[in-house]
């Protein structure tokens, strides 16, 4: 068995919506009122959660978006790429990895309601790594890309957003 199929078998990893694999580790079990919240939030959200996130090296994070901040840490297989279009359409490739001599990072903070996606260095290897989001993530608040609508609004970044987006 490849370390990739162990780490799925191991963390119990199940597929995500944007690709390849997930699972929960932590949800806070202390919440935050709506009332507290930012308007951007439609209800109460746990102050963090913390999720197992695996690529194999032919897949790819789509692009996406969530409500809130989003920190990934690198734990295991190649170096990933990951693009990040801030609201004014600049792109940002940030390589979380262990690699200081290659430019890499071990964390990166992906800020709220910006467009990103990742994809592995290594296309034949995987990575795997972490994300922890606060306040903590909740379905409603993720928005997975479509092809059209982002090529109108960033079209300088047509092809990377092609090659991210299945819809």
């Amino acid at each position: 068995m490849n370390k990739s199929k162990q780490w799925i078998s191991k963390l119990n990893l199940k597929p995500h919506p944007e690709g390849g694999y997930y699972s929960e580790v932590y949800r806070s079990d202390e919440i935050i009122s709506s009332a507290s919240l930012n308007k951007r939030y439609s209800g109460s959200r746990s102050i963090s959660t913390s999720i197992y996130f695996l690529l194999n090296g032919n897949q790819f994070s789509a692009f996406h978006k969530i409500k809130s901040d989003e920190l990934w840490h690198f734990y295991d297989g190649s170096a990933i790429n990951i693009y990040i279009v801030s609201e004014n359409g600049v792109l940002e490739i940030v390589k979380l990895g262990i690699g200081i001599e290659e430019n890499e990072t071990p964390q990166v903070v992906i800020p709220k309601n910006v467009w990103f996606a990742a994809q592995p260095i290594d296309s034949s290897g995987y990575t795997l790594v972490g994300c922890t989001v606060a306040p903590g993530f909740d379905f409603i608040d993720f928005e997975l890309g479509k092809r059209q609508t982002l090529i109108q609004k960033y079209p300088q970044h047509e092809k990377i957003i092609s090659k991210f987006t299945s819809i």
